[in-house]
């Protein structure tokens, strides 16, 4: 598939085969997919927990107020943003620069940027951590409906609770859980969109 295909294809899905499972290579692959999502100064800014023992998924699906899709998939990701990525990326952006595919001013300049817009700006660190974890999200969706299987962001479940479950670090913040898996029957088709005149404008 094309990915406008996969775009025009993908919904969010409500019922996953519970039977199903997939492997760790293919966990790892959706995984190292949505890392290649952008981030704001080359950041990376974001973790993903593969959650997928039965323990594990019951214990966050009581957290996700005992929401079936978080067991019944074959994983569910808890994808997060990290809110010091600024404080690291002089390390995260050796590699690029080792690789001669950054100029070490240009990697020094992002290094200043970054602390200037993060450092002890509470908002601007989550705000970016959301973007990042956002941006990983869908990436890791279009990966999955490309390996024909069924995906589902959610936002409905306890924060504080997960990132204590899951012995989350103060800087890791949950973003949304993706379950993912086969899909099962009763699950609706893409729903239709607004018309594109009303949400797209030229200037």
């Amino acid at each position: 598939m094309n990915i406008q295909t996969l775009i025009e294809q993908r919904a969010s899905s409500n019922h996953f085969d519970r039977h199903r499972g997939l492997s760790q290579e293919q966990i790892e692959l959706l995984a190292a997919l949505a890392g290649r999502a952008p981030s704001a100064f080359h950041l990376q800014n974001w973790q993903f927990i593969a959650v997928q023992t039965a323990e594990a998924k019951a214990r966050l699906a009581d957290l996700a107020y005992g929401q079936r899709k978080v067991e019944d998939a074959a994983v569910t990701f808890i994808i997060c943003g990290t809110l010091h990525g600024h404080r690291q990326l002089a390390q995260t952006l050796e590699p690029i620069v080792t690789a001669g595919l950054l100029p070490a001013t240009v990697s020094q300049s992002w290094q200043q940027m970054a602390s200037a817009a993060m450092e002890h700006q509470a908002q601007a660190q989550r705000d970016e951590a959301i973007r990042s974890a956002s941006l990983a999200a869908m990436t890791l969706m279009l990966a999955a409906q490309g390996m024909g299987l069924a995906s589902c962001p959610m936002t409905g479940f306890d924060v504080a609770g997960v990132s204590l479950a899951f012995g989350l670090a103060p800087e890791v913040l949950p973003v949304m859980l993706l379950p993912v898996g086969h899909a099962a029957e009763g699950n609706w088709p893409q729903k239709p969109r607004k018309p594109l005149a009303e949400v797209l404008r030229f200037a």
